[in-house]
């Protein structure tokens, strides 16, 4: 117990509420995944969380690898032992004398050695794919038309099983996506396969489990290919249609069947197989897909089906050398939503509104005469009278010549699926699968008068399946609202990279997905969706050094005008992953990398200074130099690097001594002593200065100072763009203005967050000033939304230690702002569950703290108080 004389606060006791002491070893995982197929790393990653009822610390573990669990249960194991390993990370990677053989099931668990006593955990799986590039025995296959043939490629191959099946597998890449099936059924519950890479540097790959699809007997296996990134057909602005590897879509798979005899066969791709189009018409990313029912050859991947006029494919060229398992969760159906609303219009159209903006695509439900033409149009606005408005997202869409982009196509139109009725009695149930959309209101149009209600349409939400990590809520709706629209525009942009938008662009913009990433994994477990992204990095990279501002990208975007702050996000993925996760393999893969990349800015650098690029994008009114964002960012890539050096055993020595001339340079240039500003004085500026640690100790209060007058003469309103949103919040509450912070993230005036909230968003628009005609304006951008990271960190006070990563030690400063009643977060961290709750009531605020086992804390309330693992009760008197 303490007091503070001033302000009367008493600090009461922390209470366990546990008695009976209970250690367990749970959420053991390989690759951050549970029991996962398919893997082709040599050395598999491994990660476990202690959970313990009072307080535990791991003192040493020892991994067992084993070819079946009996070995495990009495404590050998013929692959690996890790030995007694004397750490008190729950983090440990393969390291057996011999490498891992391919499609082997293998078998783990962990013996940790801690203050409570040993623990042994219970036993998972994990299972490998093509250890080698030679393991495949397939071909890539197609049909016979080339990359401007619009309908879809259709492939089967029937064979006989006579013998028993144990287990069956398929490894498979159909690019660019592909829709599986066997015996008639659809392979796993994926959308859009594989994800989207730099197809001519690498293609994934997917693993099933297919066992229970086939049987003795004949068998088929069957698969429709779509478009995807791979063949975009239309004129593209990003240049897509002249992507080096734009081909016609193709399959490479492995069906491998082991029978209970132990003999193994594999039903490969290759000449054998037969091909035809049906009623694929047509597919694209930006417009959608066209689906003929008319052409429908009934039972076309099934058994019973007469193959006979079928063509035999062609044996054509890999995409890529880099055949790689796809290492993260795939892109599923999350969530059905059903419209609010449904109006009537004449000549057969119906506008439906689902109630929110959303991704993914719709399923309609319809009966009516042969031959109908059905369009499915996806928006995010409405005109005045009620119908679809797509002037804010279609804008890069069918543009004139010397525009952004000319279009061949007068019949295609934006984000519109399109489905002939096949007739009869029968109801029809139209879904694309090769597309996807950004919308919140659909409008359905049919060239002859159908029945339509609104139970007809059904919207699909479609994203990187991530596991849901964390939470904040309190007492303000508007913030609560805020987060909701945040997480939601975040997962709208995950699509196996992080995206800009989900309509009208659906590209990697690298400094959006690195201002969005606390948001991101305070929310969601991502890791592997961005390790995957920086391989993307690593394939983008030009030999002078240089990367594009999208990524992947076909070559577009390498312009100077996009430049360092963008850049900058290989450094901040990296470093954000290391700090989240505390583990350094994404730096050892990207370093080579990103020393090549700071090689090349020495070539564009003018007595350090670089002057080309853009900073912070859409701000407001007040432009931060772009001279002084770029050079800025070239300071924080030499610092991160010189961390980088020393976390995986290099010599950092010149990136630390690059980045201090970097930094007096910078004030030499852009601080003003007298004033305490920095370049032309906005916010953004002195917000960047601050965060990445260029000002001099002893000025950086007189600078934050600077900072909340500007915020304060401008009536608590925002004046900055995404660099600011990033920083101004963060940077205020670091200084002691946490108060000015939340008046001016609560400010319902334009500009603002809750302004958005007021006009009924339920996504983030790009723009701080969303007008009535909206004009080049998308409703769902994620990069202004780190104000939600911001809530966790700041009011319910959860904070990774830079010192100790991985949340091993965390930091709790929640902050009672004046205007909130109650707040509480939690976040699901690498090494277990952090929890942040506190409410007041008669005077008092009442705080909980939950901290994992084998994990500190250290809480920050006007005094240190150092934390242990279990839950703690405080209550503070005013």
């Amino acid at each position: 117990m303490f007091s503070r004389l001033f302000f009367i606060t008493v600090l009461v006791g922390c209470l366990s509420l546990n008695i009976f002491a209970r250690t367990q070893i749970t959420n053991l995982r390989c690759e951050y995944l549970s029991n996962p197929l398919g893997l082709d790393t040599p050395s598999p990653r491994f990660t476990w969380i202690m959970e313990s009822d009072k307080p535990f610390t791991q003192k040493a573990y020892l991994i067992y690898v084993a070819s079946n669990p009996e070995l495990l249960k009495n404590g050998k194991a013929d692959i690996w032992t890790s030995g007694k390993m004397k750490e008190s990370e729950s983090f440990a990677a393969y390291n057996g004398p011999t490498p891992l053989a391919s499609h082997k099931k293998y078998y783990w668990n962990v013996q940790v050695f801690g203050s409570n006593g040993t623990t042994t955990s219970p036993v998972a799986t994990f299972e490998t794919g093509k250890m080698d590039q030679k393991d495949w025995s397939g071909k890539w296959i197609s049909d016979n038309f080339n990359q401007e043939f619009r309908k879809a490629p259709m492939l089967r191959k029937s064979f006989p099983l006579g013998k028993t099946v144990k287990e069956a597998r398929v490894y498979v890449c159909g690019v660019g996506y592909y829709e599986l099936f066997l015996n008639g059924k659809k392979v796993g519950d994926h959308r859009l396969d594989p994800g989207y890479t730099a197809f001519n540097k690498r293609v994934l790959y997917v693993t099933h489990d297919v066992t229970g699809l086939i049987k003795n007997g004949d068998n088929v296996v069957a698969a429709v290919l779509g478009n995807g990134w791979m063949n975009i057909q239309s004129l593209a602005v990003w240049g897509f249609h002249n992507a080096p590897w734009r081909m016609r879509p193709r399959l490479l798979c492995d069906l491998r069947i082991e029978y209970t005899d132990g003999s193994i066969e594999t039903i490969a791709s290759d000449s054998t197989w037969k091909s035809n189009t049906g009623p694929y018409v047509y597919n694209n990313l930006y417009s959608g897909d066209v689906y003929d029912a008319r052409l429908e050859k009934n039972g076309w991947n099934d058994i019973n089906y007469d193959d006979k006029n079928w063509t035999p494919v062609q044996i054509v060229e890999a995409p890529a050398s880099k055949i790689v398992a796809q290492q993260m969760p795939p892109i599923r159906i999350t969530k059905e939503v059903k419209p609010i609303e449904m109006k009537t219009f004449p000549d057969n159209i119906y506008v439906f509104n689902m109630g929110e903006n959303m991704t993914g695509v719709c399923r309609l439900k319809i009966k009516g005469e042969a031959g109908t033409k059905i369009t499915v149009k996806h928006g995010e606005l409405l005109y005045p009278d009620g119908r679809l408005n797509q002037s804010n997202v279609d804008v890069y869409f069918q543009r004139e010549k010397n525009d952004m982009a000319l279009h061949q196509d007068p019949n295609e139109t934006f984000q519109t699926d399109v489905y002939y009725l096949k007739g009869g009695n029968q109801e029809e149930e139209f879904t694309p699968d090769f597309t996807y959309h950004g919308f919140q209101y659909v409008e359905v149009q049919c060239c002859k008068p159908v029945e339509i209600k609104k139970e007809s349409l059904t919207g699909l939400f479609l994203h990187t399946d991530v596991q849901e990590a964390g939470n904040f809520s309190c007492s303000n709706e508007v913030l609560n609202e805020i987060a909701k629209a945040s997480r939601r525009s975040y997962l709208c942009n995950l699509f196996s990279i992080p995206t800009d938008c989900p309509q009208r662009e659906k590209n990697g913009w690298t400094a959006d997905g690195y201002i969005s990433m606390d948001l991101g994994l305070l929310n969601y477990d991502g890791i592997t969706v961005y390790e995957k992204w920086l391989n993307d990095f690593v394939d983008n990279q030009r030999e002078k050094g240089d990367l594009s501002g999208i990524i992947p990208s076909a070559g577009w975007g390498y312009a100077d005008w996009i430049g360092p702050v963008w850049d900058a996000g290989m450094f901040i993925v990296t470093n954000n992953l290391y700090q989240y996760y505390g583990d350094k393999r994404a730096i050892e893969k990207i370093y080579p990398t990103c020393e090549k990349y700071l090689d090349y800015l020495k070539t564009r650098e003018t007595n350090g200074i670089l002057t080309y690029g853009i900073g912070d994008w859409v701000f407001y009114k007040a432009k931060t130099p772009t001279d002084y964002t770029s050079t800025a960012f070239y300071y924080l890539d030499n610092k991160l690097m010189a961390r980088f050096a020393s976390l995986i055993g290099k010599d950092g020595s010149r990136y630390e001594k690059k980045a201090e001339e970097l930094r007096k340079i910078i004030n030499q240039k852009w601080y003003n002593s007298q004033t305490g500003t920095y370049a032309s004085g906005t916010q953004a500026g002195q917000a960047v200065a601050l965060a990445l640690g260029l000002a001099d100790q002893a000025e950086e209060q007189k600078i934050a100072g600077k900072l909340v007058e500007m915020i304060r003469n401008n009536n608590h309103q925002l004046d900055f763009g995404m660099l600011g949103s990033k920083f101004v919040p963060s940077m205020l509450t670091k200084y002691g203005y946490v108060e000015d912070a939340y008046t001016m993230i609560t400010q319902k005036n334009v500009p603002s967050w809750a302004n958005w909230i007021e006009m009924g968003l339920t996504t983030l628009p790009e723009t701080w000033v969303v007008d009535k005609d909206f004009k080049d304006a998308s409703l769902n951008h994620v990069f202004l939304g780190d104000v939600t990271a911001w809530m966790t960190n700041t009011i319910a006070g959860i904070n990774y230690d830079e010192q100790q990563s991985g949340f091993r030690h965390t930091i709790i400063r929640p902050h009672f702002i004046n205007d909130l009643t109650w707040a509480k977060a939690e976040y699901n961290s690498v090494n277990g569950l952090i929890k942040s709750e506190w409410k007041k009531e008669n005077g008092n605020v009442y705080l909980t703290v939950t901290i994992p086992a084998n994990t500190t804390s250290t809480l920050y309330i006007d005094k240190k108080v150092e934390l242990k693992s279990g839950t703690h009760k405080f209550v503070i008197h005013n």
